[in-house]
């Protein structure tokens, strides 16, 4: 689960009109009953260097981050108000600032409420069916982007099998980006000599026939590593 993705949803009911709040992303309803979502805020404040304040507006600015005030406390140091959604600043945004302000940096934040935003269930798919531990609730406008870099990294660390694996994000029924893990390939015609070009090709053929089987009856073993990939983004 990420901490970040704690939504509440108002739902579309015939009966009645209802709230639901949803931690785990596999939950999120589907988007035809939802009438609203909205997602925490957090103030956050951010003590730099001078000379870091441009990096760490752009850096708030890339979490949908609202900038509010800036205040020079002496001639080196500056504080930096934000609002900005707790989804963007949970997990790897302090090893970011860390790095944008040459570890100089510090910050803190506190709860500021709930507002409407445009969320979306980013769903992942390996071999065409979901895997919904790798599910994630991001901002619509973002979908394509986070998609990419998932998916992205999902190949560099799912191991290969003896089929191709096709690594898909998608929101609802669309799919927003792919990359396909290729197979290895085990080499059936090696003892063969001389231009025997019959066999070797019902030999890979026959290859080809049992990758299928293997890729219809396959499941895909999802490693930490898997799931650290998705979450550090």
């Amino acid at each position: 689960r990420n901490p970040g993705e704690v939504v509440r949803t108002s739902l579309l009911r015939a009966d009645e009109p209802a709230i639901a709040l949803i931690s785990n992303p596999a939950d999120f309803p589907d988007p035809t009953c939802i009438g609203e979502v909205r997602e925490p805020w957090v103030g956050l404040e951010v003590l730099c260097r001078k000379e870091d304040v441009g990096p760490v507006m752009q850096l708030v600015q890339d979490r949908r981050g609202m900038y509010q005030s800036l205040e020079y406390l002496d001639a080196d140091l500056a504080l930096l108000r934000f609002e900005v959604p707790l989804q963007g600043i949970i997990l790897d945004f302090f090893d970011r600032l860390k790095s944008a302000t040459a570890g100089y940096g510090s910050m803190s934040y506190e709860p500021i409420g709930y507002r409407a935003g445009d969320l979306v269930k980013l769903q992942i798919l390996l071999l065409g069916e979901p895997a919904e531990a790798l599910s994630t609730i991001v901002h619509k406008s973002e979908a394509h982007s986070v998609g990419a870099i998932i998916c992205k990294k999902l190949k560099e660390v799912l191991p290969k099998a003896q089929y191709q694996i096709p690594i898909q994000a998608a929101v609802g029924a669309k799919v927003v980006a792919r990359e396909t893990l290729s197979a290895y390939r085990k080499d059936v015609t090696g003892y063969l000599y001389g231009g025997d070009v019959t066999r070797k090709r019902k030999l890979l053929e026959k290859q080809k026939k049992g990758k299928k089987r293997l890729k219809q009856m396959g499941k895909i073993t999802l490693t930490q590593e898997a799931f650290l990939s998705v979450l550090k983004r």
